[in-house]
């Protein structure tokens, strides 16, 4: 479990400052995700961006990796060297969060046969219509939800055909 982690959701400050700023950053964060008033794909970088930006204000660029190729399939940012997945997600009620952006049947299937939990997460569910939510769950409690659950229902791989993509 991450102490920074807990420490920046206890700290009532914080807390605070991000019900405040968040909701204004996202929505720059779709205005820049956003073309031909339909939002891409891209705007989870971009929403990746705002909580790694929250992280360096809190704890300081020295602590903040940010230095992470974009092929990484998993890790978003390091914070005091932890690796942090961050995932976002709009909506009045969400399905889902996508855990491999591929259109590939194969690399799906092969993803779904060998991925378990490994890194902490920063999960942000965005809902415009009412109040969203910011969550912090340790990779101890994925793992523990992935073994109850079973791969075959944590893991819902797109209909073929489809392009989970968008657009």
């Amino acid at each position: 479990m991450n102490t920074h982690l807990l420490d920046l959701f206890n700290d009532t400050r914080m807390v605070t400052r991000i019900k405040i700023r968040l909701p204004h950053l996202f929505q720059l964060a779709e205005l820049e995700g956003s073309r031909a008033g339909k939002i891409g794909m891209e705007v989870g970088s971009v929403r990746e961006k705002v909580i790694t930006a929250l992280l360096i204000y809190k704890y300081g660029q020295e602590n903040v990796e940010t230095d992470i190729p974009i092929t990484e399939p998993e890790v978003d940012v390091k914070l005091f060297d932890e690796p942090i997945s961050i995932k976002t997600i709009s909506g009045k009620k969400p399905s889902g969060v996508k855990l491999i952006w591929t259109v590939d049947p194969e690399k799906a299937r092969y993803f779904q046969d060998n991925w378990h939990p490994t890194y902490d997460l920063i999960f942000v569910h965005i809902n415009w219509s009412a109040k969203g939510d910011l969550y912090y769950i340790p990779h101890e409690v994925q793992d523990t939800v992935f073994r109850r659950m079973g791969r075959e229902s944590y893991i819902k791989l797109p209909k073929q055909g489809t392009n989970p993509r968008g657009g």
